[in-house]
């Protein structure tokens, strides 16, 4: 085993063996330690796994569509020919690494405030069970184990909403597991149908559709979008999302928002797209409609919302709605602006959360009527707030405009009378997002200090600075230098999009 299969396995042992170690540790501020320390192992597992074969491939018809940087591949169920199959490439890695620094951050947040509602020691076992599940389904080239992966994070966040959360985290949370259920039934069944007809699960094989009929293509891919639509999630399945994170914790609605919801678009191209890409073409009108849709209505609703978690978390439908535009097109411009808006959006909304859950812990409301003047009693907190929305809203510069940007340019580049209205239609989304970004901060930021807001001092602590300045950094680094995510990414989309249109 060489370096690169070493940091594989460990980026999912380590969390594994460290949830076991953060239960069994006595004393919950030790716990919690021990937690943070295994979170910040997992992450410095994670970066190196770009020093691989860089530069891996110039692709060209008939090579592989996956070759990853590292891999591992080792006999799991020899009688059904299932592999535990790791590996990582460009399109998987910035994934990888936002999963285990948002993983770190909030473990480290929980040393300084643990949410009411349970012991802190049981809620970072969670969190790192949940990055296990996340990281695996990034890592996994076994369509089977993939599956496993993306079910391990069900049960684990259902009981961070139900233990942790607001006054109606029990409601909120049974429906994020019914809504999760019904996606993970259709995948499921959509992997059966996968596996059945081509008599392996492995995805590096599966890619491009080999071995399997236009029927199962478009079966196939009608099936695991819908699985991928409910955890992205893509307008009308997003009802269970705005409740979910309103009623999660801080940390819970950083992860939900960060990553969780990378699981669905990543599937989506790893999955979807690549191993039906006949069911992709075929499919391509119908989802960048919805995914237009996504983008007007959650606006839309966001310019109505009077409660601060819920138009973040609304912003998310509209924000996914970009992405899942970006992939509908099918071209390197569309889905490198879905890589580059899933990895900004996990950054930014994020942050989001984490300035939300600051504000309503000061002030104990999160009602929009009851917060104004925030700059007056708290500027330094303002001030963050008004960073993270701008950055939010797509303002050059920063993170959230490449994904957006590249979506419109990528169905305007399609061409043709649907895809240029979408394109069209989709930039009015883009200045919907700009006004209710900007009501957000003329209503909790401007005017005359409230009676909840009168009463917050204007310091930070350290452990807050901590968790955030790295999503500030991270957004300014990757709006100026969006290399750092299309530079890594360009040859496995290339990949990609040359097995969908051979």
């Amino acid at each position: 085993m060489d370096v690169g299969q070493a940091l594989l396995v460990a980026v999912l042992a380590v969390p594994a063996l460290g949830a076991v170690a953060v239960a069994a540790t006595p004393g919950d501020k030790a716990a919690r330690v021990v937690g943070t320390v295994v979170a910040a192992l997992t992450l410095l597992a994670t970066v190196p796994l770009v020093f691989g074969d860089q530069g891996w491939f110039a692709w060209s018809p008939g090579a592989p569509a996956v070759r990853p940087w590292h891999q591992v591949d080792l006999p799991w169920v020899p009688g059904l020919d299932l592999r535990f199959h790791l590996g990582v490439d460009g399109i998987s890695w910035p994934l990888v690494v936002l999963t285990a620094l948002l993983t770190l951050l909030c473990c480290g947040y929980t040393l300084w405030r643990v949410p009411a509602g349970g012991s802190g020691r049981t809620l970072v076992a969670l969190l790192l069970v949940v990055e296990v599940g996340i990281l695996g389904t990034f890592l996994a080239l076994d369509l089977v184990l993939f599956f496993l992966f993306f079910e391990i994070v069900l049960l684990p966040m259902y009981a961070i909403i139900a233990g942790w959360g607001g006054a109606d985290r029990r409601r909120a949370a049974r429906k994020f597991a019914l809504y999760t259920l019904l996606g993970s039934v259709l995948l499921l069944v959509g992997v059966y149908v996968v596996v059945a007809a081509a008599g392996t699960a492995d995805l590096a094989a599966l890619t491009g559709g080999s071995g399997l009929s236009r029927s199962t293509q478009l079966t196939a891919f009608t099936l695991l979008a819908l699985a991928f639509a409910v955890k992205s999630p893509l307008w009308p399945l997003h009802s269970w999302l705005p409740d979910a994170h309103t009623q999660a914790p801080t940390v819970g609605s950083v992860v939900l928002a960060g990553v969780l919801l990378k699981m669905g678009t990543y599937g989506l191209i790893r999955v979807a797209v690549g191993v039906a890409p006949e069911g992709a073409r075929w499919a391509a009108p119908v989802l960048g409609v919805l995914a237009v849709a996504a983008i007007l209505v959650g606006s839309l609703v966001c310019l109505a919302q009077t409660e601060v978690k819920r138009l973040i978390a609304y912003s998310s439908v509209g924000h996914m709605g970009f992405v899942l535009l970006g992939v509908a097109t099918l071209t390197t411009t569309g889905i490198q602006a879905a890589l580059i808006g899933n990895v900004a959006h996990g950054v930014i909304t994020g942050l989001l959360f984490f300035l939300a859950g600051a504000v309503k812990d000061r002030t104990g409301t999160g009602s929009l009527a009851e917060l104004s003047g925030l700059r007056e009693t708290a500027p330094r907190l303002a001030g963050l707030l008004a960073f993270a929305a701008i950055a939010s809203l797509g303002l050059p510069g920063l993170a959230g405009f490449w994904g957006e940007a590249f979506a419109v340019i990528a169905a305007v580049e399609v061409g043709g009378p649907l895809w240029t209205t979408l394109g069209v239609l989709a930039a009015v989304g883009g200045a919907l997002t700009a006004a209710y970004f900007l009501r957000l901060l003329r209503q909790v930021t401007h005017g005359r200090a409230s009676t909840a807001v009168g009463k917050v001092g204007p310091g930070l602590a350290g452990a807050e600075l901590t968790a955030w300045v790295p999503l500030v950094l991270l957004a300014l680094a990757i709006g100026l230098a969006p290399a750092l995510i299309l530079g890594v990414a360009e040859d496995p989309v290339d990949a990609l999009v040359g097995v969908v249109f051979p």
